[in-house]
């Protein structure tokens, strides 16, 4: 029993301040506790003195108590910890896979399938242009230098079509593409092989292919425009849009993880501080050295992956925006080119079919670079305003197609005045091509040819070599671009980056128990 009755609580004292019948019960202090222990009334069933007068004792077994206080702190630590190295993993692994999907796989399939849609055009007009040759002795040179540039983009197709077929494995859209192309490329080959027998046996005067040799070449070339390039095509569309669709993927994703990262890691950092002052305030210690150090590496971890997750969209932007849509761009450019070339030859081979290949020389020089309302007729004086436009102010572009795609583009150095020698190459080519048109029509057939297909400055095939190179150089600097971008990307978020992020919340997490666990044990 106590004092005054009730029940009697070991090893509690009684203050020397005791109140008199009916005043304020007596203060009991008991070893061990503290002022944020729980208090509650007792029942005073043993009293017999009257009055409302009701004692004190404290609930010894309280819940919230300190060494819980500490649990739950650590508990939360670990869990917010947790949460933000699965967040930061998360965000910066799949970073990682959409670079490497568009660096290494989408935008290279992309770009070798406008290589081989370049190379097959090119393939078609060297044939053209032995017809346009055909036995006449002056060209003889000509004649040896056209078979040897078609032997060349014919191992340049395989080479690609090989390429093409091995990265198109997971894709049943790029292999039915692939498929068709390795299919009906032996068709043509063969009807090439007839074109060049037939052309042999005629010995037929420049510019005038016989007529059987000239079937053999429509067929051919319809085989090639109607089956071969658009498969071709198919590839480039296919990767490019998957290109596209991980890009607006990633940028969201990227967008997102980096408020992500910023959110859970700002958790992580309140807990360990919040645990790190309930060891100040209940223990009386200054510092918990092992929790500053997690605090302190958790602050790094943070700040690095807020910057790994920033530099990776600006790579992605790089990669993407700055370098691939000029790349792919100018990459189609270049192909479209090349089988725009070989309109003009074909132009001057087959008189039939002359209105119809002229019509597709108009409409791939609109592709290249659009003037909206030309005709073949006033095409060069409004390409010349409209260049002339862009020259005197960079920023107006009134040009469209493939190079107006180039010049609202321009990124890195070099680039802007690489894309106008782009644009006054094109410019002279398109000259050419007009008195090469009126040569025909004056009936000067071998002039027409000599100056269509001569390779001496000023003529037509010497300028577009000039508008070739031209595009070769633009099309480098961004491609050049796109490579270092995605080689940055890797560097960045490798394997050891990773490893290095799950590595660094272990060792967070392990600093916060080695600093809790000693002042758990003097509860003990």
């Amino acid at each position: 029993m106590g004092a005054a009755g009730g029940t009697a609580v070991p090893g509690a004292t009684v203050s020397p301040e005791v109140a008199s019948p009916g005043g304020p019960a007596p203060e009991l202090h008991i070893p061990g506790a503290t002022t944020a222990d729980t208090w509650a009334p007792a029942a005073d069933t043993a009293s017999s003195r009257p009055g409302p007068a009701r004692r004190w004792i404290p609930l010894t077994h309280a819940w919230w108590n300190t060494p819980r206080l500490v649990r739950c702190l650590t508990g939360a630590c670990l869990v917010t910890l947790a949460l933000a190295a699965a967040v930061i993993a998360t965000v910066l692994s799949g970073a990682r896979d959409g670079i490497d999907a568009i660096g290494h796989r989408a935008a290279p399939q992309a770009v070798r399938s406008a290589d081989l849609y370049f190379a097959l055009n090119d393939m078609d007009a060297q044939i053209a242009n032995l017809l346009l040759f055909g036995a006449d002795p002056d060209y003889a040179t000509l004649r040896r230098q056209t078979l040897d540039t078609y032997a060349q983009r014919r191992a340049q197709a395989d080479n690609d079509l090989q390429r093409a077929a091995e990265a198109a494995a997971g894709d049943p859209v790029e292999q039915r593409a692939v498929h068709t192309v390795i299919s009906q490329l032996g068709s043509y080959e063969a009807l090439v092989a007839r074109v060049q027998l037939l052309e042999e046996q005629a010995h037929a005067p420049a510019g005038k292919p016989s007529a059987d040799a000239l079937e053999a070449y429509r067929q051919a070339t319809d085989l090639l425009r109607q089956q071969l390039l658009p498969a071709a095509d198919q590839v480039t569309a296919t990767n490019s849009a998957t290109v596209e669709r991980i890009h607006s993927a990633q940028r969201d994703d990227l967008a997102a993880g980096w408020w992500w990262i910023l959110v859970t890691g700002a958790l992580a950092l309140a807990a360990l501080a919040a645990l790190q002052a309930a060891l100040t305030i209940r223990f009386r210690r200054i510092l918990n050295l092992p929790l500053a150090a997690a605090t302190l590496l958790t602050a790094a971890v943070l700040l690095g992956s807020l910057t790994l997750a920033s530099r990776a969209e600006g790579h992605l932007t790089v990669a993407k925006n700055n370098s691939y849509d000029s790349v792919i761009a100018l990459s189609r450019a270049r192909a479209v080119a090349y089988d725009m070339n070989a309109d003009e030859s074909r132009y001057l081979t087959d008189p039939g079919r002359a209105a119809a290949y002229e019509q597709s020389f108009v409409d791939k020089t609109q592709a290249i670079a659009r003037v909206d309302g030309a005709t073949i007729g006033d095409y060069d004086a409004r390409l010349r305003t409209a260049a002339d436009a862009h020259r005197a102010v960079h920023a107006t572009v009134p040009i469209g197609g493939y190079l107006g795609t180039e010049l609202r583009n321009i990124t890195f150095p070099g680039e802007q005045d690489a894309a106008e020698r782009v644009l006054t190459a094109f410019q002279q080519y398109q000259l050419d091509d007009r008195r090469t048109r009126a040569l025909r029509r004056q009936g000067r057939l071998k002039d027409a040819v000599t100056f269509n297909t001569g390779t001496s400055p000023g003529q037509s095939n010497a300028d577009f070599a000039l508008f070739s190179d031209a595009l070769g150089r633009v099309l480098a600097i961004n491609q050049n671009a796109l490579d270092h971008a995605v080689s940055e990307a890797d560097s960045d978020l490798d394997a050891t980056t990773a490893a290095a992020g799950a590595l660094l919340p272990a060792a967070v997490l392990a600093l916060t128990v080695l600093g809790v666990r000693p002042r758990l044990r003097e509860y003990r």
